[in-house]
């Protein structure tokens, strides 16, 4: 069943941050995974919302989604991330 990681993202270091989006494709390839969306809010419409981008990835597998977080290419990545940017991801599963 297809799965989503949805990342909610506050830049701190937009030049780090910029290093770490270039860097994360290629750990997506192993595992199938898909770039859908990078992008910068708008508008919140309802609610509070406090960071100001959004990624969200397609995998073909909530397994995909453990593999490729947990694999030591995108791992390798994380410290830079954690520098570069608050960042919160989430994992999802879809229904249809």
């Amino acid at each position: 069943m297809t799965a989503y990681v949805i990342g909610q993202i506050t830049v701190k270091d937009p030049e780090k941050w910029a290093e770490y989006r270039r860097q994360v494709p290629d750990t997506l390839v192993p595992w199938g995974a898909e770039l859908v969306l990078r992008g910068t809010q708008a508008k919140v419409l309802s609610g509070q919302h406090p960071h100001t981008d959004t990624v969200v990835i397609r995998f073909p597998s909530m397994e995909a989604v453990a593999e490729w977080h947990n694999s030591a290419a995108y791992q390798a990545l994380v410290p830079l991330r954690m520098q570069a940017a608050e960042v919160d991801l989430i994992s999802y599963e879809a229904d249809a």
